[in-house]
């Protein structure tokens, strides 16, 4: 009771400084402001003025405090808020190469010289997707053998680290902390460099483990997909999945680099290679009509996999990618608005009822196809430029439909569920990104239903004239 007495004597004092103006009793009553004895505290907040100030002083709203004895209508100013900028400047690079393990190439040797220890040296734990070491089972030793090699510069605390992939390994919470036990183990600091290797489910887990541990350490991201070479292991963002949804928990860190090695192209499965062409069409749709042009030139190449306009789309569509991230103002999306995460609102609740096993690129590939469709519906888009970028996505061999749309639940579509899931996942107000014209974006904040049902019935209706074989349930 005395602090509080204090504070009003305070408060008392300060009203007699004349460079705060505070409203008299009389003032208060004529606004209606004054409650009665028994009213306690009940009254409206409002701010005081303030004659002189600064840019980094903000005044706060004034509390009313009722005290026995006192008067129940003294208003007691807040201390005024210190506020100062702090501008942050962060460095993204991405390094396309060859045979990165290559101990002649020194890609990545050159990327921790730039920052290493006093003696010259730093440590460094390697993280390594199972699938991928299966399917090129001499990788861990040629990784060890460069380490050897570059032993002056790269200090390799023990053999490639073995974790599973694939999204599965987002819904693993056990695997975050069996990282969390190795960086502990083996004594890995902020100062020290984790090097993930995978696709971007895994690197998706060893980003977050990495940027969780000693509240982050430095990154190394090296993906070996071309979904993730092209589109998410190049962004600034990371998770697991949680509560049943995707990236529940996860985290905003820039990676310290991003190795792309082309050369893990080559082992990847048709399915998996084919995956990253949706992401490029994608972000060529939203901001870059020529390279639309490219891969509408290429897309019977693309569909046939052919690698030197498959290495081009990957990389053209990762200079995007960062291109947006860097300039778009946003990069840890503060804001409603995610371009690049166009046709995702479906994607994301399609993988979610398929229990992923329909891929992200191919949940991408028919989300773009129903936000297309749902944009002639509205009169946003031309008909003939929906239906030639249809046939792009169908050329280089993506469906258009999955038997996963027709779940219902109490007589509703469940994809439908997806918009109210994907503005959670983005916070504040609705936004979806739409495509008015190729090359163009456009954010809308409301979705017609009735236009979107219409949408699905249209592109069922496609796809059975085509006669396209559609997945079973």
């Amino acid at each position: 009771m005395n602090f509080c007495r204090r504070i009003v004597d305070k408060a008392i004092h300060q009203t007699e400084n004349p460079r705060l103006q505070i409203p008299s009793r009389e003032d208060q009553e004529a606004r209606g402001e004054n409650r009665s004895h028994e009213s306690g505290i009940r009254s409206k907040t409002f701010r005081y003025k303030q004659v002189s100030t600064t840019d980094s002083i903000r005044p706060l709203p004034r509390v009313r405090v009722h005290l026995p004895g006192k008067d129940p209508g003294l208003i007691v100013p807040s201390p005024p808020m210190t506020q100062r900028p702090i501008p942050l400047t962060f460095t993204h690079r991405v390094a396309f190469t060859h045979a990165a393990f290559d101990t002649k190439n020194h890609t990545l040797r050159d990327l921790v010289a730039e920052s290493c220890a006093l003696d010259g040296t730093a440590k460094v734990l390697v993280l390594l997707d199972e699938g991928v070491a299966g399917a090129d089972p001499k990788l861990a030793g040629r990784i060890s053998q460069y380490f050897a090699v570059h032993s002056d510069t790269l200090n390799l605390v023990s053999e490639p680290l073995l974790l599973p992939g694939g999204e599965g390994c987002k819904n693993d919470w056990s695997l975050v902390e069996r990282l969390w036990k190795a960086i502990e183990f083996f004594k890995v600091c902020r100062h020290s460099y984790v090097i993930a290797i995978g696709g971007g489910a895994f690197l998706d887990l060893a980003g977050f483990g990495a940027a969780t541990a000693h509240r982050g350490i430095r990154l190394i991201r090296m993906p070996t997909t071309t979904l993730s070479q092209g589109d998410g292991g190049v962004g600034v963002k990371n998770g697991v999945n949680y509560f049943g949804k995707k990236n529940w928990v996860g985290t905003f860190s820039v990676p310290y680099a991003v190795v792309n090695d082309l050369e893990f192209l080559s082992i990847l499965p048709p399915r998996a290679c084919r995956d990253g062409i949706i992401e490029a069409i994608k972000v060529a749709l939203i901001r870059d009509r020529a390279f639309y042009e490219f891969l509408r030139a290429n897309g019977s190449a693309l569909g046939r996999l052919e690698k030197r306009p498959l290495e081009t789309a990957i990389r053209r569509s990762a200079e995007n990618h960062v291109d947006h991230i860097a300039t778009s103002g946003d990069p840890f999306e503060y804001g409603s608005a995610r371009p690049l995460d166009f046709g995702h609102w479906v994607a994301h609740k399609l993988e979610q009822i398929s229990n992923f096993s329909v891929s992200h690129g191919e949940a991408v590939a028919i989300g773009m196809a129903v936000d297309l469709i749902y944009s002639v519906k509205i009169g946003l888009l031309g008909r003939a430029t929906a239906a030639e970028i249809l046939d792009l996505i169908e050329t280089v061999g993506f469906e258009l439909w999955s038997d996963f749309l027709d779940r219902e639940e109490r007589g509703r579509p469940v994809i439908l569920a997806g918009l109210e899931e994907f503005r959670e996942h983005l916070g504040g107000r609705l936004t979806i990104t739409l495509v008015p014209a190729i090359g163009e974006k456009l954010e809308v904040h409301e979705m017609n239903e009735e236009a979107i049902l219409a949408a699905l019935g249209e592109l069922r209706e496609r796809v059975g004239r085509r006669q396209k074989t559609v997945r079973p349930v």
